[in-house]
C-alpha cells in the first residue's frame, strides 16, 4: 500500500511539473550580465544599459516583450529583448543587472525560468 502511495504521489508531482511546463513558450535557465558589458553595443546596436529591463535571446525577434517568472520562487519580470545570448550551454535568456534584481537572482546567479512571450514586435 505504501508503495502505491509513494508511486502515485511521484506521478502527480512529474504532472503538475509537466502541465506547469505547458504556460509557457520556453522554459530553462536564466542568467544575468552586467557591468563587463554597460555601455557596449548590443547586437541590435543600442547601448546596452544594465540598469534598463532588458534581455539577450539567442533567437526571439529584437524588441519581443517576455515575461520571465521564476519557477521556484513566482517572481516574475518583463522584459524586452535587445541583444543575442546567452552563449553558456543550457541558458534560454540573459537578463540585464535590473531585470535580475526584479526577479532576486543577483545573488544567485541563475534560475529556473519559464519564457512566455506577451508581445511581439511591430514589422
Amino acid at each position: 500500500m505504501r508503495v502505491v502511495f509513494i508511486l502515485g504521489f511521484m506521478a502527480l508531482l512529474l504532472l503538475v511539473g509537466f502541465v506547469q511546463a505547458l504556460r509557457y513558450d520556453q522554459v530553462g535557465i536564466a542568467s544575468w550580465y552586467g557591468p563587463g558589458f554597460h555601455g557596449k553595443r548590443t547586437a541590435n546596436g543600442e547601448i546596452y544599459d544594465m540598469y534598463a529591463i532588458t534581455a539577450a535571446h539567442k533567437t526571439l525577434p529584437f524588441n519581443t516583450i517576455v515575461k520571465v517568472v521564476d519557477l521556484d520562487t513566482g517572481r516574475s519580470v518583463v522584459v524586452r529583448i535587445n541583444d543575442r545570448g546567452p552563449f553558456v550551454p543550457g541558458r534560454i535568456i540573459d537578463l540585464s543587472f535590473t531585470a535580475a534584481q526584479e526577479l532576486g537572482i543577483v545573488e544567485k546567479g541563475i534560475a529556473r525560468v519559464g519564457l512566455r512571450i506577451l508581445k511581439w514586435p511591430e514589422e
